[in-house]
């Protein structure tokens, strides 16, 4: 199959940009980027989809996905994050059924899809969600995921003094055994599109015994870890009053940093911990849109980055950011640091794309499969719509991608060699079957969970 744009955006060493691009693909793979006359020419024999008035992209890859939070998109904005954890998303999801955690997962995964997103990582699957039901919805759907699944053994948010929901509560075996056993039984599944991780919960919830275990486990099974650490400033408290340490140097004790590791948000940290990061490969994810609209602060993204961090981004929950779009969050993160900096220079557009794309395909441990179009790697693309109002002109079209555009711009998507999304349509999954089971499931759980959530303005 050899597909045209007008311009394709390779992210290959180069950084080429070119016009009147092509990608050949055989099977789930990149043959050959180039010139379109060029391809069509060297492979008389493969069917062309013609984009004109289109750029091609990699896939996106977003570091920080919540699936079962899609499901409560809403449901707790403009609150604190303790309250917001305690009061609503802990109540909600632990009223959660495997039908809700399914359902859920369909309604994230389509958003992604439908937005350019060809990768994720799911970072906390709790066991009632039903990993299993998640993981066939992953599967059906042809993204390419890593799915994190719980672990604990303390029901508690650092020292908060509100409780943890009882639904969520979840004892050592559970998460831990659970995770082995959901990597043996889904690992390199759907084609080799699925993998499975530990999601340990933050500090306070887990003793550090645990996390080592955990360390342990991963280094000997080949496990990727991604966990919470450092959103807001009561877990730097935590960590300096119960082990007398700051959040990367307690990481780094227990055993959880390396390049198998992905640290969310970490926003309160400082420059030795950055250089902590740096020495020892971590990652981080990104997610400024849930940071800022939760009121946790600001990662040092730039900071972070001269340090020699990789950086990805995450768009995290429903009721966090609200959206699952990385297309609008690299505007957001782009915006974000100038106006923090008070420096227009700062994380510039090229900057952000690499950040959704390669960075998020090295965090994953993925590089060499995903994150640019080069002859070799994996089919996986997003095919931006350009012919729009608020996209023309585009004399600079990385600028315009990440300034102008967002999620609904894309009009197809591939993953693996195979079409997901053509002309703005889900092939894959049912879009009005999707949105029509999510209402009913999300009407259902609140009341199950009596609560209430209406506008503070009256509805006459």
């Amino acid at each position: 199959m050899i597909v045209t744009g007008a311009l394709v955006i390779t992210m290959d060493p180069g950084r080429r940009i070119i016009a009147d691009g092509a990608v050949s693909t055989r099977g789930d793979r990149i043959v050959e980027v180039g010139k379109a006359a060029d391809l069509v020419a060297r492979y008389p024999a493969e069917p062309v989809h013609r984009f004109p008035d289109h750029v091609l992209v990699p896939g996106l890859v977003d570091t920080h996905v919540h699936l079962a939070q899609a499901l409560i998109r809403g449901c707790a904005d403009d609150r604190a994050l303790v309250e917001w954890l305690c009061d609503r998303v802990w109540v909600l999801q632990g009223h959660f059924t495997e039908d809700d955690g399914r359902t859920s997962a369909r309604l994230c995964i389509a958003e992604m899809l439908r937005s350019g997103t060809t990768t994720f990582l799911e970072s906390m699957l709790a066991h009632r969600y039903g990993f299993n039901g998640i993981a066939e919805v992953v599967r059906e759907s042809g993204v390419r995921a890593t799915l994190a699944k719980i672990v604990m053994d303390t029901p508690r948010y650092a020292d908060a003094a509100l409780p943890m929901h009882p639904g969520m509560i979840e004892d050592r075996e559970t998460g831990l055994g659970g995770t082995l056993e959901m990597h043996r039984r889904w690992q390199g599944a759907a084609d080799g599109r699925l993998r499975v991780w530990f999601g340990p919960r933050t500090p306070g919830a887990v003793t550090p015994d645990l996390y080592r275990e955990i360390a342990r486990l991963a280094r000997e099974r080949g496990l990727g870890i991604t966990m919470h650490l450092a959103e807001v400033r009561q877990d730097r408290e935590f960590l300096r009053r119960a082990y007398g340490r700051l959040p990367v140097e307690f990481a780094e004790d227990v055993g959880l940093v390396g390049p198998h590791v992905v640290l969310v948000h970490m926003i309160w940290i400082g420059e030795d911990e950055m250089r902590a990061l740096a020495r020892t490969g971590t990652h981080v994810s990104h997610n400024p849109s849930s940071n800022s609209k939760l009121g946790s602060g600001v990662c040092p993204v730039p900071a972070l980055l001269r340090a020699g961090v990789n950086v990805a981004l995450g768009c995290d929950g429903g009721p966090s950011n609200n959206t699952y779009d990385l297309v609008r969050e690299m505007k957001f993160a782009a915006c974000l640091h100038k106006g923090v900096a008070g420096d227009p220079l700062v994380l510039p557009a090229e900057q952000v794309l690499e950040m959704a794309t390669l960075g998020g395909a090295r965090a994953l441990g993925l590089e060499r499969e995903i994150g640019s179009l080069e002859a070799g790697k994996k089919a996986d693309l997003a095919v931006f719509a350009m012919r729009r109002l608020h996209l023309t002109p585009s004399p600079n079209p990385v600028s315009t991608l990440v300034y102008a555009a967002e999620g609904a711009d894309v009009s197809d998507v591939m993953v693996d060699g195979r079409w997901v999304v053509r002309d703005s349509r889900l092939l894959t999954m049912d879009e009005e079957e999707v949105i029509r089971e999510a209402r009913a499931h999300a009407g259902a759980l609140l009341r199950r969970a009596g609560i209430d959530v209406r506008p503070r303005w009256p509805i006459s």
